[in-house]
């Protein structure tokens, strides 16, 4: 019997154990996707204890904790912070099978060196000797990147924030991690959000334009998103239901926004010219900035109301939802290809039934211009375990190339969420390995563990050209 997260840990082969101990295991990370607090790595916080840099904010705990019979004022109401960590110690002997038995212990391991299993007869102990590492200066939020060999870290940011706190950091100088903007304009295209004039008029103020028309909100737009490149941003990243791909005319979108603008109601119909005509904007922006656009399609959000009206969104009451995906796919990315505006482009689905559907998309844009340039995303969110991050690489190598694929991401609030990385690599290594070991791939090591780096961090430090 193998030890629990033993150094083989996921490794069922020698031939996997070589690959991640010998090609994988070392290489930085280029974690370009993440909800990193930015103003927390300018500041280099120190946080007080465990729960703090572990609880606050982490939906996926909240939601284990929940189905667990915790009461909800230990996941965000106003419980001291050891009778909620507490609580999540009292909850993780129940989360056997669920990835987050994995990530908690894993995590306790590479960052404080903590072997054994979390439960209510060790929680003091732990929850004491951690929070005390954690005020020390080599576990400030700096340390902690640096510990895990974060090379880049690509936060997601508002077209109108100030990214003052991106500024501070590249004034700074001393900060190991490149810390890059994205862009994320969904604010913007939303335009049946009751706040969307709101967001509008913000937008209008940061960008110094009076917003009126629809020409003058693409101007602002492109003026934010110079900005962000100034500080180094190459990326936008888009989370929708589905690719929005209706017909529209400049006209009709511009009609459609002023009756909004106007506080006058619109139809569902008129939502949708204005979306699409929007995004594809966005998508003739990104390929003449150069940038890659990113497309996290198919999560049902909110779908408790009581608990968005009590606790407010991104509280983990989302869901995998099932829309169609192929039709508005196939028109946009066509609409921009056909005059050669196609910007490089990561697909992420939420659908494990999608999985096929977006491997054989990704290929119908892959025109030879440069290797991988239309991506089928890791698994994301609900998917982003052993199960889901197999289905998807074994897609994309049925239909595709996964020697070209730009590998995993955190997508994650949580300093502690890096490790995440080294699942994914040990869920690559074990595929590949297995696979020579049944002879179903050659015993050429050299080779495939060149594809394991280059999987790990090569293709996507040659993609984004960091």
């Amino acid at each position: 019997m193998k030890q629990f997260l033993n150094e083989d840990f996921l490794l069922q082969t020698s031939t996997a154990s070589r690959l991640y101990h010998e090609f994988a295991k070392d290489m930085p990370i280029i974690d370009y996707h993440n909800h990193l607090p930015p103003d927390q790595i300018a500041n280099n916080k120190n946080f007080e204890n465990l729960t703090q840099i572990w609880l606050y904010g982490d939906h996926y705990k909240w939601r284990a904790m929940r189905s667990n019979g915790v009461n909800e004022s230990y996941c965000t109401g106003n419980k001291t912070d050891y009778e909620k960590f507490e609580k999540w110690a009292e909850t993780v002997p129940y989360t056997l099978r669920n990835p987050l038995y994995h990530w908690t212990h894993l995590e306790l391991q590479r960052y404080f060196d903590e072997y054994e299993t979390l439960s209510p007869k060790n929680a003091k102990r732990i929850f004491d000797e951690c929070s005390a590492k954690l005020q020390t200066p080599e576990f400030a939020v700096r340390g902690l990147l640096s510990k895990m060999k974060v090379e880049v870290a690509c936060t997601t940011d508002d077209p109108s924030d100030s990214l003052e706190h991106h500024q501070a950091i590249i004034q700074d100088g001393t900060v190991s991690t490149k810390v890059l903007p994205t862009f994320r304009p969904d604010k913007y295209i939303l335009i049946d959000n009751p706040n969307f004039a709101d967001y509008v008029q913000k937008l209008g103020t940061v960008a110094n334009i009076e917003i009126n028309s629809y020409a003058e909100l693409l101007k602002a737009l492109r003026s934010r998103a110079d900005f962000f490149a100034s500080l180094g941003g190459r990326l936008a990243d888009h989370g929708l239901e589905q690719i929005y791909a209706a017909d529209f005319t400049e006209e009709s979108a511009n009609a459609i926004l002023q009756k909004v603008l106007a506080k006058q109601s619109i139809s569902a119909d008129e939502a949708l010219v204005y979306k699409s005509a929007v995004l594809h904007a966005l998508g003739v922006m990104y390929h003449d900035l150069g940038w890659t656009q990113q497309f996290h399609l198919g999560a049902l959000r909110n779908n408790n109301s009581r608990a968005l009206r009590t606790l407010g969104p991104d509280t983990g009451w989302d869901s995998i939802g099932d829309w169609s995906q192929a039709q508005g796919l196939s028109k946009f990315l066509g609409r921009l290809d056909e005059n050669d505006q196609l910007a490089k482009t990561i697909i992420y689905n939420l659908n494990p039934r999608d999985n096929d559907l977006m491997a054989t998309m990704i290929g119908n844009f892959n025109d030879g211009s440069m290797a991988g340039k239309i991506q089928f995303g890791s698994g994301w969110w609900f998917l982003d375990q052993k199960d889901g991050m197999e289905r998807q690489m074994n897609s994309l190598s049925n239909m595709g190339l996964l020697s070209r694929f730009i590998g995993m991401l955190t997508d994650s609030r949580s300093f502690l969420s890096f490790p995440r990385h080294e699942y994914f690599r040990r869920i690559l290594c074990n595929l590949l390995g297995n696979e020579v070991e049944n002879g179903e791939l050659p015993n050429d090591i050299e080779w495939i563990g060149q594809m394991v780096q280059n999987i790990c961090y090569n293709n996507a430090k040659e993609y984004f050209k960091f």
